[in-house]
């Protein structure tokens, strides 16, 4: 089946796709992800809510209905009582369908339901965590401008201290417990602006580093290792 386009839908038209594929068993897969993508997800629980919801109110008239039908037979005696129990199979094959429909729609919508808790904590937890790289990256930028003050020996003004001591004042939420910690200590053990090195980079500077400290270009470690002699060095082989 070719995916409907749901936004140009009213809601009759909606609701008849809704509904048929609320029913896992004319459910068609690629058409009930369309229906709760979180641009429908709302839309297709509101429609299937209204659905049960006039299911239920005509469970509720047609037993109302029924039960007056009932006391107004029985009181016309045996003819009475026989139309009575002649509309009882219909009844019941209705509120058979009835019943069923109705609870269709309400798995529906608790699977609905369900979605749209995990839509709310994705797009909670997203908008958490993008919040919380902006106050990052402010805070490394208030180190650094800390930091250029420090080496340059410049003497910082009361704006500058005030600025810093905000890494001292302002916490975030952090851990399992989430406690409360400041953005100086999340600073010093969680948050960093450094690049991680490369482990072909690090070792090829900590071989370079061995060799610079080394006297005459030989590494420490070699120190008092004879160097290999050449065959007959020194000596005139032709006399």
């Amino acid at each position: 089946m070719d995916a409907p386009d749901l936004s140009a839908l009213n809601d009759a038209a909606y609701e008849q796709i809704a509904v048929k594929h609320a029913h896992k068993s004319t459910r068609d897969n690629d058409v009930w992800a369309l229906l709760t993508h979180p641009d429908h997800l709302q839309r297709t629980r509101a429609i299937l809510q209204n659905a049960a919801d006039r299911t239920a109110n005509a469970l509720r008239s047609k037993k109302t209905e029924r039960d007056k039908f009932q006391q107004e037979c029985f009181a016309r005696g045996e003819a009475g009582k026989q139309d009575w129990f002649g509309t009882r199979a219909e009844h019941e094959g209705w509120l058979r369908r009835a019943g069923s429909f109705h609870q269709a729609m309400l798995q529906a919508i608790s699977e609905l339901g369900k979605l749209q808790k995990r839509v709310n904590r994705e797009t909670h937890t997203s908008t958490v965590q993008d919040h919380r790289e902006v106050v990052r990256q402010l805070t490394v930028a208030v180190q650094r401008h800390q930091a250029m003050h420090m080496k340059a020996g410049e003497m910082p003004g009361q704006e500058d201290y005030e600025l810093w001591q905000l890494l001292d004042r302002l916490t975030v939420p952090y851990g399992p417990d989430q406690t409360e910690t400041t953005l100086r200590t999340m600073l010093d053990f969680c948050w960093s602006d450094v690049i991680p090195v490369d482990p072909v980079e690090e070792r090829r500077a900590v071989v370079e580093r061995a060799m610079r400290g080394a006297p005459s270009g030989r590494a420490s470690q070699y120190s008092g290792v004879p160097r290999a002699r050449h065959v007959g060095g020194g000596k005139d082989l032709a006399s």
